[in-house]
């Protein structure tokens, strides 16, 4: 579909591409309609159709998140003694996140790749269901670092301070904080009119970050707090886990470089670098393009590779380092595929 004023803009500007890609590199103040001329024609040139090749990663790992994360999810709901552990339902919280945002992200890419628009409120609400989904995996990944410090710091105690009915509230309020904190930034946004027509037309997490770091001081407002909640998490975990270590360095737990401690710590840790790595790298390039130090072209490259291969990884690899090292998980893998394989199906009964 077509937006009447972005559809008039363009027809009369496909002749003035060269000069407006030009007068972008030397400021930021461009209408919306302007740049999303440039970038729609961006992206029918020879090498901007190679922007369909990011679609693969968002496939291969919708693919393989689609099959170990519900068989994941399924061993821990089905078993009655592994759904009231704390450490379990946050493992099963952070998968479905994972998978939910695996889910849309592929559809709103695949929608682009085939220049499919959606209507304005179609994509207000897909826009919106990825930021929750991101949201909820982010903090339970939070929640997942403070349940390991609370267990290493505090073993006598840890069921007393985690039971399973308060950890159940505590899976609602991530959820709650993981629908308000987007909530409120599309609320300033809406407001300020920063969600423009023209904006929503390309429905496109890269495209529509370039197009809205361009405009007001309220989008601009939104940039800075979204950084300061993600260093804020940081600052969590990394004083969690140097506690952790200060207070156990003397057990002997860190002794050989095999130890579980030791893997355990590097899964943790390589886990949480493919969580917010992407998000700091996207906000250097954002920052970056808000203050018009690389060009338009390479600013879509930069958020293409984020979007599609950065922050899509750790939601398949998460499941993979993490979840099948629980004991408990891999044993009930192991003896389902055991139980198919020592019941396969019956033959067919002999023709009497």
């Amino acid at each position: 579909m077509d937006f009447p004023g972005c559809a008039s803009e363009r027809r009369a500007n496909r002749s003035a591409i060269r000069l407006r890609e030009m007068e972008f590199n030397r400021s930021s103040n461009l209408d919306d309609a302007t740049l999303l001329l440039l970038l729609e024609e961006w992206s029918l040139t020879p090498s901007g159709t190679n922007t369909k090749m990011f679609l693969i990663s968002p496939v291969v790992c919708l693919v393989a998140g689609v099959l170990i994360i519900p068989t994941i999810l399924f061993v821990i709901f089905s078993r009655f003694k592994i759904r009231q552990e704390t450490r379990y339902m946050l493992l099963g919280n952070a998968l479905l996140s994972d998978l939910i945002y695996l889910l849309f992200y592929t559809l709103s890419a695949a929608l682009n790749a085939a220049h499919l628009h959606l209507p304005k409120e179609a994509c207000v609400l897909l826009l919106f269901l990825l930021a929750v989904a991101y949201c909820g995996g982010l903090f339970t990944a939070v929640a997942i670092v403070l349940d390991t410090y609370i267990a290493v710091l505090f073993p006598l105690r840890y069921g007393a301070i985690l039971p399973p009915s308060r950890t159940k509230r505590v899976l609602v309020l991530l959820w709650m904080c993981s629908a308000a904190f987007p909530g409120i930034f599309f609320l300033v946004l809406w407001t300020t009119h920063s969600f423009v027509p023209c904006v929503l037309e390309m429905c496109s997490v890269p495209v529509i970050l370039i197009l809205t770091l361009n405009k007001t001081d309220a989008v601009k407002l939104c940039f800075w707090l979204s950084t300061t909640v993600i260093i804020l998490c940081l600052s969590v975990i990394f004083c969690c886990y140097a506690i952790l270590y200060f207070k156990t360095k003397h057990s002997g737990i860190w002794e050989s470089i095999c130890s579980r401690a030791s893997v355990t710590f590097v899964m943790h840790n390589t886990v949480l670098f493919f969580y917010f790595f992407p998000l700091l790298a996207l906000f250097v390039e954002s920052f970056l393009g808000i203050n018009v130090f690389i060009r338009l072209q390479t600013g879509i490259l930069v958020s293409l590779t984020v979007c599609n291969v950065l922050m899509i990884l750790p939601k398949v690899l998460f499941p993979f380092l993490y979840g099948l090292r629980y004991r408990e998980i891999s044993a009930s893998l192991k003896s389902i595929v055991r139980r198919k394989q020592l019941h396969p199906a019956s033959p067919a009964p002999p023709p009497s």
